[in-house]
């Protein structure tokens, strides 16, 4: 191997080590934007179901108010994850360009061609960034949805005693609030 070429392996080192962590952030990205997908139908279906069986009780219209918020906020946490997969997929575009122009540059000798690859490889990482960012809203977005389903138990349904819901679990979910 000619020297040209090792400095070549050693310059798209980095550019290939960072499309393998694009790609594994992308990755577990999508399986989190189909878990809320998911949620997302599952509670449409417990809404249709609650209406269905009894709209006109009080805690059936609860539980419909706290259906309708959760899936709100499921919608803008979906289009967090959302930006997350395009900044990751922006990303790893940036990072693979980043490498085929290092290669292209081995071959031809070009004034300022350097930077060019460079701005690119900058690119994927300003892209990392902001997918990052998003991602840690998104995970806030996340919490604020639980605490909206675990405040169910902090507030009793009308026609059950208040100590039928106060439970061991209830009580470590107060802790853990």
């Amino acid at each position: 191997m000619n020297p040209n070429s090792a400095e070549l392996f050693h310059s798209m080192l980095v550019p290939g080590i960072m499309i393998v962590a694009s790609s594994i952030l992308l990755f577990s990205t999508n399986s989190r934007y189909s878990l809320v997908v998911d949620r997302i139908r599952l509670l449409k279906e417990e809404r249709i179901a609650t209406m269905v069986k009894d709209a006109a009780s009080i805690d059936a219209m609860n539980r419909l108010d706290k259906i309708e918020l959760q899936i709100s906020h499921l919608i803008e946490r979906i289009s967090m994850v959302r930006i997350t997969i395009v900044s990751y997929s922006a990303a790893l575009l940036f990072f693979a360009v980043s490498c085929v122009l290092l290669g292209i540059r081995s071959g031809v000798d070009i004034n300022g061609y350097f930077w060019v690859s460079i701005s690119f490889f900058f690119g994927g990482l300003l892209a990392i960034i902001n997918g990052v960012i998003f991602s840690v809203i998104e995970v806030f977005k996340g919490y604020r949805i639980v605490h909206i389903e675990l405040s169910e138990f902090n507030h009793p349904p009308v026609n059950q005693p208040h100590h039928f819901n106060k439970t061991k679990n209830h009580e470590k979910s107060e802790e853990i609030l």
